[in-house]
């Protein structure tokens, strides 16, 4: 059984084509700069076959679903003999609002509360459905295509957890709440930690730090989300590479006020000019700031310790309204390369009793568990994989 995933953006296409008998990648790949001109770089992963790098023409994503199909099938770069051999496609769709608290097999029905989430993620959503479109165009119908939600994994979250203390019509007629992103990851590395720490998922409190350009903390107990800190956008909870995070709406008013911003040119400076960016300066690249800091730049620094802290606090926060937890797991790019950030971290830990293992810590590009063997709360480092999340959904969804 052969799985093709696929993560549609606004004018990029990944993909990864997974061999569900073993779970392995058999390849991947990046269309870029579609309806511009075209680059597909793909990687053949078995078969000792070359990689394409090179620009191709991309005018819509159909083509571009195309080429990754006639890259996979061919001679010189290719790992299956013909597309007969894609058993389905998965797709990430990031906002599947309350309608989906799990993956579905795509129909008319779920195409249309697809459509339905756009307002909710206006960005995102609409280059889902294109890829969805194109691969259902170029594959024919008969390939089944399934659709794995981001938000899915946080419909578990209590009423308490997700409903914002606002006029209550607003939840009811407009479904103004806390969603919560990144839960196709959360779900993964919970897994994870739960295999490798030898535990039913059932009997364990986590709470998960996917921390890269965008961040995100979820608070996991008995394999279930009850918490996280994103809310109705991706916008809000901890500092991010270009994202404000919690702010005062007050404060966001007076600047508005002040320099005559319309509501978009504020959403733009929160979105993509603020975050450790707009601290520091000097990038939204924690390895820039980590240079920039130690070459004695006091912001770069200052940014750093902000978002160490707002990761602390709020794990600290999950830590309380589980009443517990036993283990802390780092994910994502920075929580997965970056050692330092991950030992400026735990040490805030120390109160509920977590030792962090130096030497442990310093590995990367694995799972590994990086507390001492008698820390009460362990921490582990997991690299993420929603590709292998979204291929055994669409795997176990087709088996039915």
């Amino acid at each position: 059984m052969k799985i093709l995933v696929i993560n549609a953006g606004s004018s990029s296409l990944k993909y990864q084509l997974i061999d569900m008998t073993n779970e392995s990648v058999m390849a991947k790949g990046l269309c870029e700069r579609i309806g511009i001109d075209g680059h597909l770089k793909h990687t053949p992963v078995v078969g000792g076959k070359p990689v394409f790098d090179e620009d191709i023409n991309l005018p819509t994503h159909a083509e571009a679903i195309a080429a990754v199909i006639d890259k996979l099938t061919s001679a010189e770069y290719g790992v299956v003999a013909s597309m007969s051999e894609i058993n389905a496609v998965g797709h990430r769709v990031v906002h599947g609002g309350e309608s989906f608290a799990s993956s579905v097999l795509i129909n008319t029905e779920v195409m249309a509360a697809i459509e339905d989430c756009v307002p909710f993620a206006p960005l995102h959503n609409p280059a889902n459905i294109t890829g969805i479109n194109a691969c259902i165009e170029v594959m024919g119908k008969d390939v089944p295509q399934v659709a794995v939600f981001d938000t899915a994994f946080h419909q578990t979250m209590p009423a308490k957890a997700f409903t914002y203390a606002i006029p209550y019509e607003y939840y009811e007629t407009d479904k103004i709440r806390r969603y919560g992103f990144h839960g196709t990851s959360h779900r993964y590395v919970s897994t994870r930690a739960a295999e490798m720490l030898g535990k039913p998922i059932e009997e364990l409190k986590m709470i998960s730090c996917h921390m890269g350009n965008g961040s995100s903390i979820c608070a996991i107990d008995g394999g279930k989300s009850v918490d996280t800190s994103m809310g109705f956008t991706p916008l809000v909870g901890l500092p991010m590479g270009t994202r404000c995070g919690q702010m005062d709406m007050g404060a966001v008013q007076f600047i508005m006020n002040k320099y005559n911003l319309s509501i978009d040119e504020m959403l733009n400076i929160l979105n993509k000019k603020s975050g450790v960016l707009g601290v520091s300066g000097v990038s939204s690249d924690f390895r820039d700031l980590d240079n920039a800091s130690e070459d004695g730049n006091e912001r770069a620094g200052l940014a750093l310790d902000i978002f160490n802290y707002w990761v602390a606090k709020t794990v600290g926060g999950y830590a309380a309204a589980m009443n517990g937890v036993d283990a802390i797991i780092f994910t994502a790019g920075i929580g997965e390369n970056s050692a330092s950030t991950r030992a400026d971290i735990a040490a805030y830990f120390t109160y509920l009793g977590t030792e962090l293992d130096a030497e442990a810590n310093k590995k990367r590009g694995s799972d590994n568990v990086i507390s001492t063997a008698d820390s009460k709360v362990k921490m582990l480092v997991i690299p993420t994989n929603e590709e292998l999340v979204i291929a055994r959904d669409t795997l176990e969804i087709i088996s039915k």
